[in-house]
């Protein structure tokens, strides 16, 4: 597996560096050499952000934590991939078309999510509008999301709330 390990507002120090490849070493097992992972640290005022990043076959799988100390964190990032994984075990299997997912234990510790429990379907009318007016109405309906038609390029479009109070948008684009 690649690791990128990258220190925002800090200097990340090789005893982390060798810490995040040993973790990292339980997430390889799964994919095994061609995934690539990219560990973030960020040192805020009362603790550490680690964001890990794994990407396999056009799959994306994250995780942020905050804790006290870098590797404290980390371990929760991990912890956090592994759940992940297993939460989503078949469907990961079929889409990958792999046997590398066999090393998985079937006794995880997180329920196997066998089908999606959709309870509301909902139609929603576009227009076009900017991204400023996309995130007054999700304002104003008091929502984490809002979905829109981009009046500068006509994609179809989402504006989000972020984890540190900005803003974030999703803009389509065909791979």
């Amino acid at each position: 597996m690649k690791i990128t390990i990258i220190g925002r507002k800090c200097t990340i120090r090789d005893s982390f560096k060798e810490h995040a490849e040993k973790k990292l070493k339980k997430i390889e097992r799964f994919f095994g050499d061609s995934a690539e992972a990219k560990v973030t640290a960020t040192v805020e005022k009362n603790y550490q952000v680690v964001e890990v990043t794994v990407m396999y076959n056009n799959m994306v799988f994250r995780a942020e934590e905050r804790a006290e100390n870098m590797n404290e964190a980390l371990d929760l990032c991990v912890d956090s991939l592994i759940r992940q994984i297993r939460k989503n075990k078949t469907r990961i299997e079929k889409r990958m078309k792999a046997a590398s997912f066999d090393v998985l234990p079937l006794d995880a510790d997180e329920p196997e999510e066998t089908e999606f429990d959709l309870v509301r379907t909902k139609k929603v009318e576009l227009r076009p509008e900017t991204v400023e007016e996309a995130i007054l109405k999700m304002n104003l309906v008091g929502h984490m999301f809002y979905m829109f038609c981009n009046a500068e390029n006509g994609k179809v479009c989402v504006v989000y709330v972020r984890k540190d109070g900005g803003y974030g948008l999703i803009e389509p684009e065909i791979g």
